[in-house]
């Protein structure tokens, strides 16, 4: 029986120690990521009309104090963001490196004759 190529490429991720991205938690992490993005400005512009709306030095501090949670807020969101999309954006080109790979030494095989254990100690 012959091995389809999802089943090879399935075989060669966990060759890898690759793990499957579905198991993980990176989608929850993006979403994370993209409320913070979100809640750091509406912190910011509710901490700016808390600050201009009332002249109790207390009050205006507690506005400052929420206006700096919201930019944390808003640059822990950016970096979650960055790192899970990225993530995705990588694991999709390895996918599409493997698949040329592939493809490649199987033309080569066909064309010279290449005995697919020269292939790979080649893309080693």
């Amino acid at each position: 029986m012959t091995e389809t190529r999802t089943e090879r490429f399935e075989r060669e991720l966990a060759e890898l120690k690759i793990p499957d991205p579905a198991a993980g938690r990176g989608a929850l992490w993006l979403r994370v990521g993209v409320a913070l993005l979100v809640l750091g400005p509406v912190l910011a512009v509710v901490a700016y009309f808390m600050a201009h709306g009332t002249s109790d030095p207390l009050a205006q501090r507690d506005a400052l104090a929420i206006g700096l949670i919201g930019v944390a807020a808003s640059v822990v969101g950016a970096a979650l963001f960055l790192r899970y999309s990225l993530t995705g954006v990588l694991r999709f080109w390895m996918a599409r490196q493997s698949y040329d790979l592939a493809q490649l030494g199987e033309r080569l095989v066909a064309t010279k004759e290449i005995h697919p254990d020269e292939i790979a100690a080649i893309s080693r």
